[in-house]
């Protein structure tokens, strides 16, 4: 099968063309969703940057170095930025356009004429739409993002659905977009703190025995946290007890067991 030679994709954020120019490169490293395969080594990738001006380079940062993913070619602060990719055959051009609501960001990642179809990486419309929470909630002193060293796999027959649910009922929120629709090729994350609940398909499912587990999650505000829970329709399997810690558990949209603590004040 013939592999496309382009890949478009839009957002639109809430603020200016030229604030959303400074976040998409200033802030590359903190928008950036760290992750496995979000890398090109992600055994060793720290960050990237995005070194400004024509020549500048844009670069995955290691420890011990870097790799130089780009050469920009195009530089025009609140309105385009165009780099050359240095890992294959293909070249990136972003525009930045000013609408109502704020700024539409779109992004062309396309292979060059002759290149190598095969062997291009045309990741950036998927890569995109990272940028939205993060000019919604935009802090740039904020320390980049980090992941835990342990993360909790949940299935659902519709994930896309108990996504939303979840996000409505019990306030998870994600670094990324919940999606419209699954696409079982991937997944759909949630991130409490720097660990990640991610949501499968029920087709992934090792085995079709019943859950044996629940997943805890520590709130600030446990009554405030409940009341909502209740509120939205999730099933209270035990209302808030006290044994050391103060908690609660209740069931979602598919009987997935959670179990909401207290946070104390040496939970970060």
């Amino acid at each position: 099968m013939t592999k496309p030679t382009s890949a478009q994709a839009s957002v639109e954020v809430a603020v200016d063309p030229l604030t959303a120019f400074k976040a998409f490169t200033e802030e590359i490293g903190q928008w950036w969703v760290p992750g496995p395969i979000n890398y090109w080594d992600s055994a060793r990738a720290v960050t990237n940057r995005i070194e400004p001006g024509v020549g500048g380079r844009f670069l995955e940062v290691y420890r011990d170095g870097a790799l130089e993913l780009g050469r920009i070619t195009v530089w025009e602060p609140g309105s385009r930025l165009v780099y050359r990719s240095s890992v294959d055959e293909t070249e990136v051009d972003i525009r930045f356009e000013a609408i109502d609501s704020g700024t539409r960001v779109s992004v062309e990642h396309y292979v060059l004429p002759g290149g190598d179809a095969d062997q291009a990486a045309l990741f950036w419309p998927n890569v995109l739409r990272w940028l939205v929470p993060w000019c919604a909630d935009r802090d740039p002193s904020r320390a980049p993002r980090t992941l835990a060293r342990l993360a909790v796999a949940l299935y659902y027959a519709d994930p896309a659905a108990a996504a939303r649910w979840l996000t409505d009922a019990f306030d998870l929120r994600s670094w990324d977009r919940i999606p419209d629709e699954y696409d079982p090729k991937t997944w759909i994350e949630f991130n409490v703190g720097n660990a990640s609940v991610i949501l499968f398909g029920l087709e992934g499912k090792w085995t079709g025995e019943p859950v044996t587990h629940d997943v805890w999650v520590y709130v600030d505000d446990l009554d405030a946290h409940f009341a909502r829970a209740r509120e939205r329709g999730a099933q209270i399997v035990s209302g808030i007890t006290q044994h050391g810690f103060r908690s609660y558990t209740a069931g979602d949209l598919e009987g997935h067991r959670w179990t909401f603590v207290q946070a104390g004040p040496t939970v970060s």
